[in-house]
């Protein structure tokens, strides 16, 4: 059997499929789970990204659950005694910091380590699996299950580290456990997709026909993750170009929203909204949510979007701060004649909820231009649009828009296409035959110093020879086509008598040539902590094979002389 977790910035999931079903018919994938939403038992495909712990840190809930419960508590005014976290997916991209120990903040900035809040929650949707392959009878053994995890391309190899590690401290068990990039995953699951399950394909398109080359566009909460691929014979893909893209998912529209009602409403009422009367806080934001999906492009200008907020709590704040109902503030703010409220609603004109998505909609253009001007996809003729955000309307008709000579297709179930697809690529993990390298790798040197290429303030003496400091020595570059299971040899030498460890350390950077280790861009990897076996008066010398070209780093090292395999723990966290 394979599992598949998909841990969403907004909404998480699971979903599985037996060997015999997929052999059978590859998308017979269960993803369905029973959930309480509301006040209701009922089933869904997703749940939201929702943690609640008591004040010690002890588990209470997940998803639609903790998301109940947390509601009752502020109605309560108890949430000070609870830690109840949303949308920290993606405190791990673009992370300069991360580590095991870094701590984040709960929906009233109260600080938690981080770690247990990722590993919590993926115990939590691994418990949920357990209980409802029980409840479906299905009888499958620890060890016969192989997990996957799905994480954004774009994200570093720390963050990946960091899930990975976070998954085994909920119980995966690491040698069982694969980490799938999510516009990979999207894009295996539209190989298998008839052609009437893909909106806006034409007649004769077959995404899964040798030779046709495609962009794959997975728009989630909080990231647009974006590749390219060419099908190649032999059910295999092939990546054109580097995954790139960044943080226009749907939760950015979500802190314009939020920058609208400080505007209107000022920080301090936000804050106490926020704090003190939280529920009445979520219920607004998840209302908002709900009318971000619905608005249609088409909506003329003076056509309204409604949606109903806490009315009475907003209204008493109001007074309490602004000596003034809530009618009266939206009417004298800077956007009275586009924000009004009416019955216990917020009405906002469509001209103005459509320009939330403004900056958004122009970053994800950008991004895919970007791509488009490159060699490497200049015969790339599809877009392929994925994810949960993918199926706004106004983002649909935006690209369209933007891209009037390329064939916009949404696929059924776009916002399942990572999940599902996760399924496919853990039964078949050597799908993707060869990847495009994001970044460079290599160490810090000292050669000899030359004039004619080296900086004058990077020459120092070692033993009365001048030599050259920091020089980046790159064992592979950025935008190398690189095959799955690519090996690179690197040696290392004691340098002292009964040394019984090599930490090595390894850099990386976005420059396809960089210079030296302190140029802007290239930061510190981690540490690879290599054990020397039987340290002695002698120099010992370690191979050590870096696998690149999976979704995730690898390396195996081995003692030269004796050929006896070595200890090498990579520290990215």
């Amino acid at each position: 059997m394979v599992v598949a977790i998909d841990f969403g910035t907004t909404y998480s999931g699971y979903a599985f499929s037996l060997r015999s079903d997929f052999d059978k018919d590859p998308l017979k994938i269960n993803a369905t789970q029973a959930c309480v939403a509301g006040h209701k038992y009922h089933l869904s495909l997703k749940t939201p990204s929702t943690l609640l712990l008591d004040k010690a840190g002890k588990f209470i809930a997940f998803g639609y659950d903790a998301e109940l419960r947390y509601n009752n508590i502020a109605l309560d005014e108890t949430q000070k005694d609870f830690l109840y976290f949303e949308r920290f997916k993606m405190s791990l991209y673009n992370n300069e910091e991360l580590n095991k120990n870094m701590v984040m903040e709960d929906i009233l900035k109260k600080k938690f380590p981080a770690f247990q809040v990722f590993s919590l929650s993926i115990k939590a949707l691994k418990d949920h699996l357990e209980t409802t392959l029980q409840n479906q009878g299905i009888d499958v053994k620890p060890d016969e299950i192989k997990w996957v995890l799905t994480v954004p391309a774009i994200w570093s190899d720390s963050a990946k580290q960091f899930m990975r590690e976070a998954a085994i401290a909920a119980g995966l068990p690491d040698k069982m456990l694969r980490i799938a990039l999510e516009p990979e995953a999207a894009s295996l699951f539209c190989q298998h997709l008839p052609l009437e399950k893909l909106v806006g394909a034409s007649k004769g398109f077959d995404v899964s026909k040798p030779g046709t080359k495609y962009m794959v566009i997975d728009l989630g909460g909080g990231t647009a993750d974006i590749t390219v691929h060419e099908k190649l014979k032999g059910n295999k893909l092939k990546e054109l170009f580097k995954a790139s893209g960044g943080a226009c998912g749907g939760t950015s529209v979500d802190s314009k929203f939020y920058a609208t009602l400080t505007r209107i409403f000022g920080g301090p009422m936000l804050r106490e909204l926020q704090k003190e009367k939280t529920y009445a806080y979520m219920d607004l934001m998840r209302e908002f949510e709900t009318s971000k999906r619905v608005v249609k492009p088409d909506a003329g200008p003076d056509s309204k979007v409604t949606f109903t907020i806490p009315y009475e709590t907003m209204n008493d704040l109001c007074k309490e701060i602004h000596d003034q109902g809530l009618k009266d503030v939206l009417k004298e703010s800077t956007l009275g004649d586009d924000i009004t409220s009416v019955g216990g609603k917020l009405r906002i004109k469509a001209s103005y909820f459509k320009s939330l998505f403004g900056n958004t909609i122009e970053d994800i253009v950008q991004h895919i231009k970007n791509i488009l001007e490159k060699p490497e996809a200049k015969d790339v003729s599809k877009l392929l649009l994925v994810g949960g955000f993918s199926e706004c309307g106004l983002i649909q008709e935006a690209v369209k828009k933007a891209f009037p000579d390329k064939r916009v297709i949404i696929p059924e179930e776009a916002g399942l296409a990572v999940l599902k697809g996760a399924v496919i690529f853990g039964h078949q993990p050597d799908s993707i035959s060869s990847r495009i390298m994001r970044f460079s790798y290599g160490v810090r040197i000292t050669p000899d110093f030359d004039e004619s290429i080296h900086k004058k303030d990077k020459k120092i003496m070692i033993k009365g020879k001048p030599h050259c400091a920091d020089v980046f020595s790159p064992f592979l570059k950025a935008g190398s086509e690189v095959p799955v299971n690519h090996k690179v040899v690197e040696a290392y030498t004691t340098t002292r008598p009964f040394q019984d460890s090599m930490p090595v350390i390894i850099y990386y950077t976005e420059d396809e040539s960089p210079m030296y280790v302190t140029d802007e861009g290239c930061q510190k990897l981690g540490v690879l902590d290599v054990k020397v076996p039987a340290p002695s008066a002698d120099d010992h010398h370690v191979a050590v094979q870096y696998v690149f070209g999976d979704t995730e780093l690898h390396m195996i090292a081995v003692e030269v002389q004796s050929k006896t395999p070595c200890s090498a723990k990579f520290n990215l966290i």
